[in-house]
This record gives structure tokens, C-alpha cells and sequence, in this order.
């Protein structure tokens, strides 16, 4: 087994993130977001509804339902996927496999025109999604793989910092050839710079995380029986590890507050720029100049965690910051114009990053030690991470159809915050009583 810390392969494996955040950034954040909304109700009729498959949807209720959909995808096929990497060592080949699915669906959204229908382009969004998340469960299971737990912390903020500044690279790109393309010999037919923005996102997600898929280990075989089932033995192996968390007493609690929090987190960051093209009516530039900041703030706020973890502890930390979120969700009811969607937006940016990073590694900490395989520890994690998502995207979506007020959604949101804060509140509090630190808690 390769021995931790190895700088290269931290390297490498943060390059990974280097490589997908393209797609979180101009395909659920910024320039998708405002394409759709936009082509969806550019109409003769002046209308947001929309036709799918034959059924009537709110647009943005359908980009909702279709991220939620994916998601729960993921969530079922994840066992399965992550039964067999462990059977055999491969989970490199899956992390490759969701990576190509993802990127070339991103490469399909460049056929999506406003006379087109919206059947495939809406497919070619939920393959999308379930690409990028999908591969992220194999990428997140590396991390106890390739560092020792007094650098976990570190590695995890990293990940998240390389994946922030990638992500602003390849926005910057995609910046200047929507808004001057003028600058590339390009003439505006059919939307065309948003289009094009779309394959340069499949270019470089695929092209960057060549260096993960060359240097990155490829998992270590667990082939402990030749009758083992791999379409079953993956929610097999879910049900022995909820078994051990189940013993677990810490780990139980914060994964029930991890729940709760990430349904607020996840969904606030996959329709902000939904709510800001169609509630604030924001242009495009300056929806894609506030995600900028976002993207920047983000950076630091990953940094800020890091080290307020190594000084007051990680539970203390995410307490901080979600309460933060708890705030600045429910002031989303109130936000009418672009200056208090930009203040409300730097704030999420800078608890954003350290949010992320520091549940991920608040996790990898609580994992019993010398394991042979972390990638059904870590489906474990996303899969309960996916399911607060689909929960997320269906309330936002169900309350916005009935309200047709995405700030009343917004609210809704806020309870899962409330909830989530309160259980981070009775974690911090069983953590005091007892001697053993996250690290050394065993199965």
C-alpha cells in the first residue's frame, strides 16, 4: 500500500477537484442556470412554464426535480458501484467512468437551442449531474486512503481550494466568450457563446483529471468470498457499516446533523442562480461576476476552517459556520435586489468552502482506523449526503409550485438549518463527555 502523505498523489487527487468544479461552476451556478431560465421563458407567451415528456412544469420546478432525480439515481446505483470497487480494487475505473459520463453529457447541452425540445437537453442535464456526483463518492473515499488523520483537515481544505480557483479559471474562460466573443471571431447565432461555454467545460473536467486517473492508486482488492453477490453485497455492506455507526455514538450524531444541515447547503448552492435570474431578474454578467466572488471568498473561508478547526475543534467549527448558513437562509425571504443578493452571497461564499471541507473531514476522523477499504465508508457519506439533496430539491421544488414564491422555499429550507444546528449543538455537547477525540473513536 502506498504510504500517506505522498505529495504528488495529494496533488493529484486535488487536480481532480481542479478538474470538476468546472462543472459545478458554469453548469449549476452561473451560465446553465441563466441559459435555461432565459430560453425557457423567452417565449411568445411570456411564460415560465414549460412542457416535459408531455407534463406542464414551473422551468424552474423541472431543473429541481431533474437534479433531484439524479441525485436519488445516484444514492441506489452507489452501493452497488462501490460493492464492487471494494470486491475489486478498482474504484479508479468508476471514478474515470461517472468523470466520462459527466463530461460528455456537458458536451451534449451544446445541442440544447430555443427551438429545441426539452427532453434531451434536460437528460443531458440530469446525466450531468449524476457524472459529477456520482464520481464524487470514489474521489472522497481516497482521502483516508492518502493522508494520516492529523492531516486530513489540511488535504480536505486543499481539495476544496484547488477546486475553487479552478473553478474560477475555467468561469473567467467561459466569461469572456460569452460576453465578448466578439474577442474569438464568434457571431452571436442561437446563443451560441453559452453553448460553446458548455464544451469547454467538457474539455477541461476531462482533460484535468487525466492526472488523477494516471497518478491516483486504484484501490485495494477486498475479494473475501467467491460467493460474494456485487449487486447485493453493496447494501449489504451499507447495512454492516450503519451497524457499526449504530456503536458509534459521535459518528451517529453527526451524521444525523450532517443530514439535516447538507439539505439546507446543497440546495441553497444548486438554485441560487435560479432564484437570481428569475426572482431578481439579474443579467447575466452580473450573476457570473457575484459567482466570481463566491467562487474567491470561498478560497479563504476554506482557510478560515482549517485552522479554526485545529484550534477550537471540528464540531465547534461546523457550529459556527451553520449557524451562519441558519442566518443567511432565512434572510434569502428578504432579498429584493441585486446589493443584498451579492452581501447574502459573499457571506455563503466564505462558509461555504469551510462547510465542505470540514464535513468531509469530520468524517474520515470519526472512520475506524486501518480499514482495507474506504469506499463503502465513504458511499456510506455521500449516500446520505445525496438523499438530504433529493429531499432539498423536492421541498424547494414542491413549495415553489404550490407558492409559486421560491422565497417561501427558501424558508422551508431554513428548518432543515434549525434542525441540523440543534444536533450539532447535542454533538458538541456528548463530545465534552466523553475523553476519546473523533479520531480515535473505533468500530
Amino acid at each position: 500500500m502506498e504510504a500517506k502523505n505522498n505529495k504528488k498523489t495529494i496533488w493529484a487527487w486535488c487536480m481532480f477537484d481542479w478538474a470538476n468544479q468546472s462543472y459545478n461552476m458554469v453548469i449549476t451556478s452561473t451560465i446553465f442556470p441563466a441559459y435555461f431560465v432565459y430560453v425557457t421563458t423567452n417565449n411568445p407567451q411570456k411564460t415560465d412554464i414549460v412542457s416535459f415528456f408531455g407534463h406542464k412544469y414551473v422551468n424552474t420546478v423541472l431543473s429541481n426535480y431533474i437534479l433531484g432525480l439524479s441525485y436519488l439515481i445516484v444514492a441506489v446505483l452507489l452501493p452497488i458501484l462501490t460493492s464492487i470497487a471494494d470486491y475489486r480494487g478498482n474504484k479508479r475505473l468508476y471514478l474515470q467512468l461517472f468523470t466520462w459520463l459527466g463530461s460528455l453529457a456537458c458536451a451534449g447541452l451544446y445541442f440544447f437551442r430555443q427551438e429545441s425540445p426539452l427532453e434531451i437537453p434536460m437528460i443531458c442535464f440530469g446525466l450531468a449531474s449524476i457524472g459529477y456526483c456520482g464520481g464524487f463518492v470514489f474521489y472522497n473515499s481516497y482521502l483516508p486512503q492518502i493522508a494520516t488523520v492529523d492531516q486530513q483537515d489540511a488535504v480536505s481544505a486543499k481539495g476544496f481550494i484547488y477546486g475553487y480557483v479552478g473553478s474560477i479559471v475555467v468561469q473567467l474562460i467561459c466569461f469572456l466568450v460569452v460576453l465578448k466573443p466578439e474577442y474569438f471571431g464568434i457571431k452571436e447565432v442561437n446563443y451560441l457563446p453559452a453553448r460553446i461555454s458548455f464544451l469547454i467545460v467538457f474539455f477541461w473536467w476531462i482533460g484535468f483529471s487525466f492526472i488523477a486517473f494516471r497518478i491516483l492508486p486504484k484501490g485495494t482488492p477486498n475479494a473475501g468470498s467467491h460467493n460474494y453477490n456485487v449487486l447485493t453485497g453493496g447494501f449489504k455492506e451499507l447495512a454492516k457499516v450503519f451497524g457499526k455507526i449504530k456503536k458509534m455514538p459521535l459518528l451517529k450524531r453527526f451524521l444525523s446533523a450532517f443530514f439535516f444541515y447538507s439539505v439546507g447547503v446543497q440546495t441553497i448552492m444548486l438554485v441560487a442562480a435560479n432564484f437570481a435570474a428569475k426572482e431578481l431578474h439579474m443579467p447575466d454578467d452580473d450573476l457570473i461576476t457575484i459567482i466570481l466572488i463566491i467562487q474567491v471568498v470561498a478560497v479563504l473561508g476554506a482557510v478560515i476552517a482549517s485552522k479554526a478547526s485545529a484550534k477550537y475543534g471540528n464540531t465547534k467549527a461546523l457550529v459556527g459556520l451553520v449557524a451562519v448558513w441558519t442566518m443567511v437562509c432565512c434572510s434569502v425571504y428578504f432579498v429584493t435586489n441585486e446589493w443584498q443578493f451579492a452581501i447574502a452571497a459573499v457571506v455563503v461564499g466564505v462558509v461555504m468552502g469551510g462547510v465542505q471541507s470540514l464535513s468531509r473531514s469530520t468524517y474520515s476522523k470519526y472512520l475506524p482506523e486501518n480499514i482495507p477499504d474506504t469506499a463503502s465508508y465513504f458511499s456510506f457519506y455521500d449516500v446520505t449526503e445525496k438523499l438530504s439533496i433529493v429531499v432539498g430539491l423536492f421541498c424547494f421544488g414542491f413549495v415553489e409550485s404550490m407558492t409559486h414564491e421560491m422565497r417561501d422555499s427558501a424558508l422551508a429550507l431554513d428548518c432543515f438549518f434549525a434542525v441540523g444546528l440543534i444536533l450539532l449543538i447535542v454533538l458538541l455537547v456528548a463530545e465534552n463527555k466523553v475523553v476519546k477525540q473523533p479520531a480515535t473513536v473505533s468500530a
